[in-house]
């Protein structure tokens, strides 16, 4: 089997229920993975929470069952044979996951992904900066307590140079943020992933949520574009416990066109040829960061809240 590093895959997944086991859910990764090497891509992206179900819907107050959608390590047994799987096709990948780390004799909790290379080996992690929702239950059906069950990341927005490019991390509502784009450009990224798991009613104002799929398409094609970068989305997608969660997984070109986007809110896997040079012409002209920018006008931007 021949893979290309300039070929690129996003594994759009559909939903993962509470009820379905570990075992389950890394097969379907595997399968996944499975497909886009067979299309002869070097590397696939995988979600956010790709491993769990979105449990942020819910309130959860025992703490041994909000562990339980934890990692405490990776990789962990539970994992090892999509990493062996890896190794066997020389394919890279990302997938996020909720993380438990102990540090500075500490328990945190994080919403993260991490860059695998060909080799099976972890060359980058990222844990989320922008957590939306709540700390506190709301009167809603579904809950979206992210501040409740995560803490912001504390690894800024670092890259990953590996398997012929550099990779710049982010994870859901960081799409929607230009500072997060922004930052791992000028951190020299020249390819931007991001999972996703959107449900449609999240917002709480019908106006809002009806601009669901208009949302995702514009935030993933003008962080493209503004950054000449080439950006691939990664969803978790269709009805998991009960919520519809959107897909329209996407692989976005420097000049901001759609180039691979998936038809389905189901497990599907897009592929497409994405060469870095692509990033040159835009990056030497329109936005020629190191001509044209002028950080000393952006005081309001990194100013404190």
């Amino acid at each position: 089997m021949s893979l290309h590093p300039d070929r690129l895959a996003v594994a759009q997944m559909g939903p993962n229920n509470r009820a379905d086991s570990r075992a389950q859910i890394v097969e379907r990764h595997i399968a996944l993975m499975e497909e886009a090497a067979s299309a002869g891509a070097g590397f696939v992206l995988f979600p956010e929470l790709s491993l769990t179900t979105f449990f942020p819907r819910w309130l959860i107050e025992d703490e041994a069952e909000l562990d339980s959608f934890y990692e405490a390590e990776m990789p962990n047994d539970g994992v090892a044979t999509l990493f062996s799987r890896g190794r066997e096709l020389g394919i890279g990948f990302s997938f996020g996951y909720a993380e438990l780390a102990e540090e500075a004799g500490a328990r945190h909790r994080y919403n993260t992904s991490i860059l695998v290379d060909g080799q099976g080996r972890i060359a980058g992690k990222y844990r989320k900066v922008h957590l939306p929702g709540h700390s506190e239950p709301q009167p809603r059906t579904f809950q979206h307590l992210e501040k409740r069950y995560f803490e912001p990341g504390n690894l800024g927005f670092p890259t990953f140079p590996s398997m012929g490019r550099t990779f710049g991390i982010c994870i859901c509502n960081d799409r929607r943020w230009p500072e997060t784009h922004r930052s791992l450009r000028l951190n020299g990224a020249d390819t931007i992933i991001v999972g996703y798991n959107t449900p449609t009613d999240h917002t709480g104002h019908a106006s809002v949520d009806a601009l669901s799929l208009f949302h995702n398409q514009l935030s993933l094609q003008a962080a493209a574009y503004q950054n000449s970068v080439w950006v691939l989305g990664a969803a978790k997608c269709g009805v998991e416990d009960g919520s519809f969660m959107l897909g329209q997984s996407m692989i976005v070109a420097p000049s901001g066109e759609i180039v691979a986007q998936a038809r389905s809110v189901a497990d599907e896997v897009i592929v497409a040829t994405c060469p870095v040079a692509e990033t040159v012409p835009y990056r030497e002209t329109i936005f020629s960061f190191e001509k044209h920018r002028r950080p000393e006008c952006y005081g309001a931007i990194t100013a404190p809240r």
